[in-house]
Order: C-alpha cells, then sequence, then structure tokens
C-alpha cells in the first residue's frame, strides 16, 4: 500500500510522540527530553528516551528507536498501513482513497481473505470439540487435565475424522478452492481434495494481536506425523511467532519460560506461569530470540529432560546469548516435561525449580562433561582441557574469572590450575581469548581483523556521534562548513542519511524523524538510521572537554573520508592535493563558541 510522502508526514506531525507513547509509557521529564522504562526489553533504570525535539524515541539499553508510526508498529505488531490508519483515527486526518497496483491490492485483499478464513476454521474446530463427534478430542484435553476455562482462553479444538469436513464447510461460505489451497488448510492432489488437519485436537496459532494465523494439530490414535502444524503462509512464519506470545507478554514477571511444544504451554499458563512461550514445531531461530528481546532480558529454557530437549536447549543458548538475553536451564528430572513435572509435583514445586534453574554456560559444561569417562585420567584431563577452551568464549577478563571460579567449584577443579591452564591454552591461540569459530585461524590474522574491526566501529561511532549533534544543535552546522559534508560519511547507509541531513539542513526543514519514513521498509537500516540520530550524547556542548570532544570528532571523520581517498586516488596531482589537506588537518581549528 502506498500513501504519498506528504500524507505520512501529516499523520506523523499531527500526533506528538510524546503524547502518543505516553498512552503506552509512564514518562518522567529529564531536561529536554523524556524517560521512561523500555517496553521492548525487561528493565529496572530507565534507558528509554522520547525526545520532543526530534519527535523520536531511542533506547539506549536494547536499541530500539524510530519515530511515532514505528512506535506503534513495534508495541502493537502492526503493518505500516495499518499503524497509519491508527494514528489518523487519533488526529482526525482522512487518509485518501489509494490507488493500489494490481500486485499490492492482491496481496492485501488475499492476506485479510486468509486471516479471516483461519478466524472462521478456529471456531468450527472449537465448535466441533464440544459437539458429540467431538467427544473423543474432548475427552484428550480432559485427561490432559485441562479445564473447560483453559480451553476456551486457547481456542482448543477438534478437526473431525471425516477428510474433507472443514473443506465442504468452507465451501459453502463461499470460498474458492484457490483461496484454501492458499491458506494451508486444505490439500488438493490429483486424486482429490482433502483437508489438512483431520482426526486431530487443534492449537490455535495467534499473533501478538490475537489473530489466528495458523494451527497445530495433535493426532488422536497412532497416526503420523503426531504433531502436524500449518504450512507457512502470508500470514504464518513459524519463525517470527511464538505460541503462547500473545498472552506472555503481558506477564508481570521478569522473564520467559521457553518450552517446546503447545501442551505444556498451556500446563503452565493453566498453573499461572503465564509467561511461557514454545516455538511452532520448528528450531529456535534468530528470529525468535529477537522477538523475545522486546519482553525480557532473561530466559528460562524448560526443554524435555531427554536427549533431544538437550540438543535443542544447546542451540538456542548461543541465540539467546546473541541477541543480548541471560539464559538459565531448568532441569525437570526425573519428569520429561513441564506438564508432567506439574501434574506430579504441583505448581510450588515448579517454582523451585525455576529459582533453582542452571547458569546456561554451567550447564553446557555439564553435557559437554558426559562425554568423558573421568574416571580415566587421560580422559579426565581432556575434559579439563575442553572446559578452559570454552572459558576462552568469554573475552573480558573479569568476566571469564568469574567462570573460571564457577567451573573449578561446580566440577571440584582447584581454581589456580584451572586458570593457568586457560592462560595457557589462550596465549597458545594468539595471546588473547577467542572464540571457537576463531581457533583455525592464525594467531596475527584473528588480531588483524579485531583491529581493523575496532577501527571501523570507532569510525562509525564517530559518524552517529557528529549526526547527533548536528540534529540537536543545527547551528553547528556553520562550524563545519567547508571541513565536512556529506560525502565524509563513506559507508553507503551513513552517506545516504547524511544526504538528507545536509540538504534539509539547507534547505530549512531539517527533519529526522521524516527522514526515518525512507526506511521504514527495511528493519535493519531502520534502526541503525534511529541509532544515526540518537548517539549517547552524555554532556551538551557547554564545557571545554565536551567542546574538544566535538573538535577531535569531526577531525576523525574527515580524516577517515581522505585517508579512504588517498587509497583509492589515481592521479598524482590528487593524491599531492589529499597529502595537503591531510597536512593541514594538524593545524585546523574548529570552534563552537
Amino acid at each position: 500500500m502506498y500513501y504519498p510522502e506528504e500524507i505520512v508526514e501529516e499523520v506523523r506531525t499531527r500526533n506528538d510522540i510524546v503524547d502518543v507513547i505516553s498512552g503506552y509509557v509512564k514518562l518522567q521529564k529529564k531536561g529536554s527530553n523524556y524517560f521512561g522504562l523500555c517496553p521492548f526489553h525487561n528493565e529496572k533504570s530507565p534507558s528509554f528516551s522520547v525526545s520532543p525535539q526530534k519527535q523520536m524515541y531511542y533506547c539506549f539499553g536494547c536499541g530500539a528507536g524510530g519515530n511515532v508510526i514505528t512506535f506503534v508498529m513495534e508495541y502493537e505488531n502492526y503493518s505500516f498501513p495499518e499503524a497509519l490508519k491508527v494514528l489518523a483515527d487519533r488526529a482526525g486526518v482522512k487518509l485518501p482513497e489509494v490507488e493500489y497496483s494490481k500486485e499490492e491490492r492482491a496481496k492485501a485483499d488475499r492476506r485479510s481473505t486468509l486471516l479471516e478464513l483461519n478466524k472462521l476454521a478456529a471456531n468450527y474446530f472449537y465448535y466441533q470439540l464440544n459437539q458429540p463427534q467431538g467427544k473423543q478430542g474432548y475427552d484428550y484435553f480432559k485427561n490432559r487435565e485441562l479445564t473447560d476455562e483453559t480451553i476456551r482462553k486457547f481456542g482448543l479444538g477438534y478437526a473431525n475424522k471425516t477428510s474433507d469436513d472443514l473443506y465442504r464447510y468452507l465451501k459453502s461460505k463461499g470460498y474458492g478452492d484457490e483461496t484454501l489451497r492458499d491458506s494451508g488448510l486444505v490439500t488438493m492432489e490429483e486424486r482429490g481434495t482433502h483437508d489438512k488437519f483431520w482426526n486431530r485436537v487443534m492449537f490455535p496459532i495467534l499473533d501478538v494481536n490475537n489473530r489466528v494465523i495458523g494451527f497445530g494439530g495433535r493426532v488422536m490414535g497412532d497416526g503420523a506425523p503426531k504433531y502436524l502444524n500449518s504450512p507457512e503462509t502470508i500470514v504464518f512464519d513459524k519463525s517470527r511467532n511464538l505460541y503462547g506470545l500473545n498472552y506472555a507478554r503481558t506477564s508481570r514477571e521478569k522473564y520467559m519460560l521457553a518450552c517446546e511444544g503447545y501442551m505444556d504451554v498451556i500446563a503452565m499458563h493453566q498453573a499461572g506461569f503465564t509467561n511461557a512461550v514454545a516455538s511452532l514445531g520448528t528450531a529456535f531461530t534468530t528470529q525468535h530470540a529477537a522477538l523475545l528481546k522486546r519482553y525480557t532480558d532473561m530466559v528460562v529454557l524448560t526443554y524435555d529432560s531427554d536427549g533431544a530437549g538437550v540438543k535443542a536447549a544447546l542451540r538456542a543458548i548461543p541465540i539467546l546469548k546473541e541477541v543480548g538475553i541471560s539464559t538459565k536451564v531448568l532441569s525437570m528430572k526425573p519428569y520429561k516435561d513441564p506438564d508432567e513435572f506439574i501434574k506430579k509435583m504441583g505448581k510450588e514445586a515448579f517454582r523451585e525449580r525455576i529459582e533453582q534453574a542452571q547458569n546456561s554456560f554451567l550447564f553446557e559444561i555439564d553435557v559437554l562433561k558426559r562425554d568423558y569417562q573421568m574416571e580415566d585420567p587421560e580422559q579426565k584431563t581432556r575434559f579439563y582441557n575442553a572446559a578452559a577452551r570454552k572459558l576462552l568464549e568469554f573475552p573480558e577478563a573479569l568476566e571469564r574469572d568469574n567462570y573460571i571460579h564457577a567451573v573449578a567449584q561446580a566440577q571440584f577443579i582447584p581454581y589456580e590450575d584451572l586458570k593457568r591452564l586457560v592462560n595457557r591454552l589462550g596465549n597458545q591461540l594468539g595471546g588473547a581469548p577467542v572464540r571457537p569459530r576463531e581457533e583455525s585461524f592464525q594467531a596475527g590474522e584473528v588480531r588483524e581483523a579485531k583491529r581493523k574491526k575496532e577501527k571501523d566501529s570507532g569510525i562509525r561511532h564517530s559518524q552517529r556521534l557528529l549526526l547527533t549533534w548536528l540534529i540537536e544543535r543545527p547551528e553547528l552546522f556553520d562550524k563545519i562548513a567547508g571541513i565536512v559534508g556529506p560525502d565524509d560519511f563513506k559507508e553507503p547507509l551513513y552517506h545516504q542519511v547524511a544526504t538528507m541531513v545536509f540538504e534539509g539542513q539547507a534547505a530549512g526543514n531539517l527533519n529526522p524523524a521524516g527522514i526515518l519514513n525512507h526506511f521504514i521498509n527495511d528493519e535493519e537500516q531502520y534502526k541503525e538510521v534511529a541509532a544515526l540520530f540518537n548517539a549517547n550524547l552524555k554532556e551538551s556542548l557547554n564545557n571545554e572537554e565536551q567542546k574538544k570532544a566535538f573538535s577531535e570528532t569531526v577531525l576523525r571523520v574527515r580524516k577517515n573520508s581522505l585517508d579512504e581517498a588517498s587509497r583509492s586516488a589515481t592521479d598524482i596531482g590528487e593524491l599531492q592535493r589529499i597529502i595537503r589537506e591531510q597536512a593541514a588537518l594538524g593545524t585546523l581549528q574548529i570552534t563552537i563558541d
């Protein structure tokens, strides 16, 4: 769907960002900005900033940022047109009738139709569960000790034994074969048409806005597969949704419980653990982790205690760590899963197990130990070496030392001996701790790659600082005129944004929140641009130290630009000019008084 840029800007400017976000987050004014607890991750100290001047928000904890439109998109999980309509209605702006392309109209209509179909199917399955033909399914849920209230809350249902039961019902409602096939509810083959789900208890899958986007079904009896899920459709992406998150996201707990299956989630919610979620018949993904990061900084893995559950936990731990989520692993032994544990031991015992959940790294060490025969001195030594190599995954010396203490205590290894082993292995691998995937590199290559990465990161940080200063203090453009311009921002995205910033300033309508609108369709670029306008300026430019920092930042950006130009220069005259400008930087004075 396309709306003219001027319409989007009118909607945005008619909705003050402080007023809108105040309806979701308690904000307190500090200086020129407002601060509150970030709604996209769990935190105790407010790091979520809302700027009335820039009409932008930014969280210095998790990096979420944007303008008023993207806040509504992120918080409510709306598409851009949905968020724009909500804000237009709020401000009394009448959106024009949009001219769709044929493809856009077809996609929008198809999405709406599939959501309607899924809702209709969910209601049908729920109805069948409560009819005589659904008694087998109803008895299954009752045998699993689910209450009628829980069955109703999760919309649980039953797909009849007749293999085309749902197909005939939906056809009677006027839906065509092509639509039914696209919904994933019906399978069409040369030998005929039949329902995707039949003779199964049904679990509707809802997104965070309580819209039915797909289904899971468990077969009654010994059929295969035991669990069957909807295929991917334009409304259902398994890697970007979590079962139960529509309820779990409103939980008051400060952590999430990650389970393996539907029944685990339902049983835990019924027992009062309303912060439980599960992946949808697929391995835990980076997208799942990023989704959880919006709501929490801590996940307790409650996977099955069998071998498959252990492997699933080992896969999930590094993924969660990558997005900044701390992870613990809950032991349910001697029982298999949370559902069975709660039935046998009760919810209070389960809460105690949560409180006793093991640090994920110590869990990994315990699992690693299972590969060695500790009665054999040679095997025992190999385990110590493997544990020491794993400890090298921590790049920070203090954190690594804390874990050396913890592993030494848990595995009954003398601390000093383990520390010496870790340090010796670290020296052998290049004089610094490295991650396992880097061990195959030559030590010099590792250090060089690290040095280059740190340099690139420093330059990008300087460019972010400079753009943020220019946005917050437009008078600074005059101070850097003739020294730094858009072409000095060398990375393509930074250059694109800097060009918009400098052009906006020159035209007298510099509008950072409006610039963000150009990147809404690319989530990664959008986040990076939001960060460009929200570098963490600890102090305003009102003291000598900060004035010096500004001057050094400008010179650093310009120097990097000249260095890159010198490396690509092909003409001797051009190279001589660059060398003269590089030399002149040493005497250049930038004053902002």
